[in-house]
């Protein structure tokens, strides 16, 4: 890319040169003024100043190339940096799969379709290599709303620790992880971040994946061992061992479609969204109604908001569809902000606290407190709240968080589980929780939309969903189910094979007639029975 670039700007450079001799630039007469006696006296310094023009304009040349292609895949493959080429037998195996999987390679770049023109722009932007728009396959199969049992959330995946050091906020309205703007920011900032530190994508990629410290650990490793230092020779998790190769066979896949018989659906090379800025919170589906388009499509554009408005405190903007951009402008112009939310007036009883109201009517304290400017959670009876509630039916926000959460609970309300309660005492933690009820931390915190290092208080409710066995092998599901042998390995315990598999701890017990108390033993075997969508 250095080479062909060079020789590009010294053939421009060549062709000034030769232009401004020749009178033949712009077809004007040649300048008499001091610009041209100092060209004279000084012609160095004249050709010098030629060549950074003309520098310029081969990157000003380039860059309008890029804004006229038309397909964005086609633009993808004519900005690829990484070397998709070399001999690695992991890369094949990656490759191989992919390959053999076209509908999931169609299934995931059409959903990239709304979010794809703008995360490619902005990779373009900072000179970057195009594969890491093709990331969030990786990591999220392009799909905003991806939340992993790590507690990694968005088409970046951030984890909350990551996410606040680079600025996205969490709150109870919004999720930063999730927003398609701030999150490709942040990720794009982190990723080079990371190239500075390591010099090398790929090693960035890996630590990227699996924390700077980790290949910055294994590298030193090698050095010491006098062994190479690149990616390919490091001892890396085995996520991130398969990680990077993802990428790459991904991306060599894109560059090689037809070739390898890949029919992806162009997508065009133009805005799918404008940001539109907002001066005041506003519910999501009266501004879906604004713009002319669904409630659904509204979240699908703006995933970080969590619930049926946006944040009062911000981001105060929304990404609407570009050929609704003005009319929703228009319309939001026109109705004021006191308009642009319901709000019910509560008077407070004797006996009420902030904690009941805020439960009566789905919100939390704090937003109680920040729509009443409070201070704290005292409160008079006989007085009134003001309290901010959706204009529609639940049902009309399907997409937000709480929408997805009972979509969830009723899917494993169909699934032949047992819903119970569970109010958590004082000590309790996840693990304790987990252990008395024969589950494994992974399914407790996923059915409660929870992650593991999440602080537990004592009075607060956990759903526990009890499976029945007969039920899960079932002769419908037995197509999804393996039987599989596994090995104890050093520093397995029934939780983290449960976990690993995604079953629960007393159908290990049952499926390998294990006693309460008994210990495992590195290489003792285990018949596991797995449904193969679920294990990781």
């Amino acid at each position: 890319m250095q080479l062909a670039r060079k020789f590009v700007v010294l053939t421009a450079a060549g062709v000034l040169l030769t232009g401004c001799q020749n009178n033949l630039v712009n077809n004007q007469p040649l300048p008499t003024s001091a610009s041209q006696t100092e060209a004279q006296v000084s012609p160095a310094a004249t050709r010098n100043k030629l060549i950074g023009e003309a520098d310029a304009l081969a990157e000003s040349h380039q860059s309008a190339q890029a804004i006229n292609s038309d397909d964005l895949w086609q633009l993808t493959r004519e900005h690829m940096q990484l070397n998709l080429d070399q001999p690695n037998s992991r890369l094949q195996k990656q490759f191989e799969w992919y390959k053999k999987h076209p509908e999931y390679m169609q299934r995931v770049t059409t959903r990239a379709g709304r979010y794809y023109y703008y995360i490619l722009h902005e990779v373009l932007k900072r000179k970057m290599p195009a594969e890491i728009a093709l990331l969030p396959i990786v990591e999220s199969a392009y799909d905003p709303f991806a939340y992993s049992h790590g507690r990694a959330a968005g088409p970046w995946q951030f984890i909350p620790s990551t996410a606040k050091h680079f600025g996205l906020k969490s709150t109870w309205w919004y999720d930063g992880r999730r927003d398609i703007i701030a999150s490709t920011d942040a990720a794009l900032d982190y990723l080079q971040q990371l190239h500075r530190r390591f010099d090398d994508w790929e090693l960035a990629l890996a630590a990227y994946n699996c924390g700077g410290g980790t290949v910055s650990k294994a590298i030193r490793r090698n050095k010491n061992k006098g062994l190479a230092t690149d990616f390919w020779s490091l001892n890396l998790p085995k996520e991130t061992r398969a990680y990077v190769p993802k990428l790459l066979a991904i991306s060599r896949l894109i560059r090689d479609a037809q070739q390898a018989q890949l029919t992806i659906a162009p997508l065009a090379n133009r805005p799918v969204f404008e940001q539109v800025e907002l001066d005041s919170q506003i519910d999501l589906a009266q501004a879906a109604e604004l713009s002319s388009i669904s409630t659904q499509e509204l979240y699908q554009l703006n995933p970080g908001f969590n619930r049926w408005a946006t944040d009062p405190d911000g981001p105060h903007r929304l990404l609407i569809p570009s050929a609704s951009a003005e009319q929703f402008r228009h319309q939001l112009a026109a109705l004021p902000a006191e308009q642009r939310v319901n709000w019910s007036r509560h008077k407070i009883r004797s006996g009420d606290t902030i904690s009941t109201i805020a439960a009566k009517y789905q919100t939390t304290s704090a937003v109680i407190r920040h729509a009443n400017k409070l201070t704290n959670n005292t409160i008079r009876a006989g007085h009134y709240l003001l309290i901010p509630s959706a204009k529609h039916e639940s049902s009309e926000y399907s997409l937000s968080q709480s929408q997805r959460f009972n979509r969830k609970q009723n899917q494993l309300a169909s699934s032949n589980r047992t819903k119970t309660s569970y109010r958590v005492k004082s000590g309790d933690s996840f693990w304790s929780i987990a252990r008395r009820h024969n589950i494994s931390v992974a399914e407790l915190t996923a059915w409660n939309q929870m992650a593991p290092n999440d602080p537990l208080r004592a009075g607060h409710t956990l759903i526990i969903w009890k499976t029945n066995t007969q039920a899960v092998l079932s002769r419908s599901d037995k197509q999804m189910i393996r039987r599989i042998g596994y090995s104890v390995r050093h520093g397995d315990s029934l939780s983290v094979i449960a976990n690993r598999f995604s079953v629960s701890i007393s159908d290990i017990k049952r499926w390998n007639k294990l006693e309460q108390s008994r210990y495992l033993r590195p290489g003792q075997g285990l018949t596991l029975y797995v449904d193969i969508t679920k294990a990781h």
